[in-house]
């Protein structure tokens, strides 16, 4: 917050060891909020926004950030309502202006940008996963810690039943994700691909033509009609990098390209690339990747 000059306040709700909590120093916070409180390890999004909404103010925010997930898409706007401020929602680089509030957004699926002023006294804003580096700025933060003043009966939502999906991580959690195109040649030379995919511990996505031709299943799809993700590393294999495609991956703060073609788009967007068959390379992958987690 720097720019803004304003102090940076952490706001931490539910168990969270002190230890942990003053880490958040190493990256800026001057001082840390801490509810710790139990009955906030599982969201509820109207008593989560009471309360955030009572600390911003009490702590007179005038711009307050989400992380652009599920929580952050879910809280923002009923905070912004709560508290007349305006929004911006997945802002991927840092304000050109903070008065009025000028933010750079993602639009149409990640195909353009659109410059989105907040005229309001307060701004709410979630930032696009990978958009940003951390920057370290050691301070010591005070840690204050309050009661939460909710009450059991005031959480209207209660968990009945939790089912995990086993077996294999959910797309837009992962933090790598291993993905074929038409290069991979048929299903049955996928077996690389979940190969590589188990010994990082990433998970598996496919090119909107491999989900159409029935090798892979639809969810696994990544692009513009399929799921918009940002993992840490994106290995795209045999996949050519249609701009359809790319608007679902682009975010991705490392891209590594495996393709036949050496003026295939997608080597435009990699950060890495290499030419040459996939069949032939992801053994060559495994390998290394195995030798690398055996040393």
């Amino acid at each position: 917050m720097a720019k803004s000059g304003k102090n940076t306040v952490v706001l931490s709700m539910g168990p969270v060891e002190e230890s942990e909590l003053a880490k958040l120093g190493e990256y800026g916070a001057g001082k840390i909020v801490n509810i710790s409180d139990d009955q906030f390890t599982n969201l509820d999004n109207q008593v989560f926004t009471r309360v955030i909404s009572s600390v911003a103010e009490k702590e007179n925010a005038k711009v307050i950030i989400f992380s652009h997930n599920n929580s952050g898409k879910a809280l923002a706007p009923r905070l912004s309502v709560r508290l007349k401020a305006g929004l911006i929602s997945g802002a991927i680089k840092l304000p050109s202006s903070v008065k009025p509030f000028i933010v750079l957004k993602k639009v149409f699926s990640g195909n353009g940008y659109a410059t989105q002023v907040v005229k309001t006294e307060k701004a709410i804003l979630t930032l696009s996963k990978n958009s940003f580096e951390l920057k370290e700025k050691n301070t010591s933060p005070e840690i204050e810690n309050i009661p939460s003043g909710i009450q059991a009966e005031d959480f209207k939502t209660s968990v009945i039943d939790s089912q995990k999906q086993t077996g294999k991580l959910i797309l837009t959690d992962a933090e790598i994700v291993i993905s074929g195109g038409r290069g991979m040649k048929s299903s049955e030379n996928w077996g690389p691909i979940e190969e590589l995919a188990e010994v990082l511990g990433a998970a598996t996505a496919c090119s909107r033509p491999v989900s159409d031709e029935g090798w892979r299943p639809h969810e696994e799809q990544t692009g513009q009609t399929g799921k918009i993700i940002a993992p840490n590393l994106y290995i795209a294999a045999g996949i050519s990098g249609a701009i359809q495609h790319l608007a679902g991956v682009s975010s991705s703060k490392c891209i590594v390209a495996i393709n036949t073609d050496k003026d295939a788009p997608i080597f435009e967007t990699a950060d890495y690339g290499i030419v040459g068959d996939v069949l032939q390379v992801l053994p060559e992958l495994i390998k290394a990747a195995k030798e690398m987690k055996s040393s």
